[in-house]
């Protein structure tokens, strides 16, 4: 039932019984009955015949639902944020893991603090961009007027949507529209030299701007662009 219901969460639209039942690796009729039993336990499980099985956000299952490689891989996900981003992202993380550890068993909760991994602490530049101010201009979708400056040294203002953060072995860098472009870009944020929250919002959904961005640069050739995997067209170096 574990294993079905993370079938049931990757999937937001309805699924046939048959494809769960492949997923899962068990009969169809065994689909039937652990559904059957989910909903008794409370699971908001939504299914007709020809339609599917769609699972309603709301509903965990009590604890047991981490496997071993999972709660390693969460361990390992927790201790890169902590080192390799920012402080707001880094306690985020720590309480994350926190609560996870809470309401593990006992018996595989020192799983989730054994160390056997170590991710490397990235070097604190001496002027960093607020990365915490750009997630909060990407929430609520505010604008963010910036100062950059490109690798000759030439800096420009700028009004940009930011809408993704990209984290490139060292390079950190902003994805958004660009006003002064008229096009998406990608910022390296180690030449971001100011950048301040504007109250205007821009118009539309984040992440259908996302979309476009990712369909743009679907289009042409990856490549590292002055530390960013980006298109070369899309970096504002």
């Amino acid at each position: 039932m574990f294993d079905l219901m993370q079938v049931l969460r990757r999937h937001r639209q309805p699924v046939a019984g048959v494809e769960l039942a492949r997923e899962a690796g068990v009969s169809l009729r065994t689909i039937r009955r652990d559904v059957a039993s989910l909903q008794a336990m409370g699971a908001e499980i939504d299914g007709e015949p020809g339609v599917g099985y769609v699972l309603k956000p709301g509903f965990l299952l009590p604890p047991l639902m981490f496997s071993l490689e999972e709660i390693h891989a969460l361990a390992l996900g927790a201790q890169w944020v902590s080192r390799q981003t920012d402080n707001g992202l880094a306690l985020a993380a720590n309480n994350a893991l926190g609560k996870i550890g809470a309401v593990l068993p006992s018996d595989v909760r020192h799983e989730l603090y054994d160390n056997a991994f170590h991710v490397g602490r990235r070097p604190t530049p001496l002027q960093s961009l607020d990365l915490g101010m750009l997630r909060q201009a990407m929430r609520e979708q505010r604008k963010v007027h910036i100062a950059y400056r490109d690798p000759q040294g030439v800096s420009t203002e700028r009004v940009i949507w930011p809408i993704s953060l990209g984290f490139v072995e060292t390079a950190r860098f902003v994805a958004g529209w660009c006003e002064l472009r008229q096009d998406f870009r990608t910022f390296r944020a180690d030449r971001i030299e100011r950048a301040e929250l504007q109250a205007d919002r821009y118009p539309g959904r984040r992440r259908d701007l996302v979309k476009q961005w990712r369909s743009q640069v679907a289009d042409e050739d990856d490549h590292l662009a002055d530390g960013a995997l980006t298109p070369r067209r899309h970096a504002d170096t």
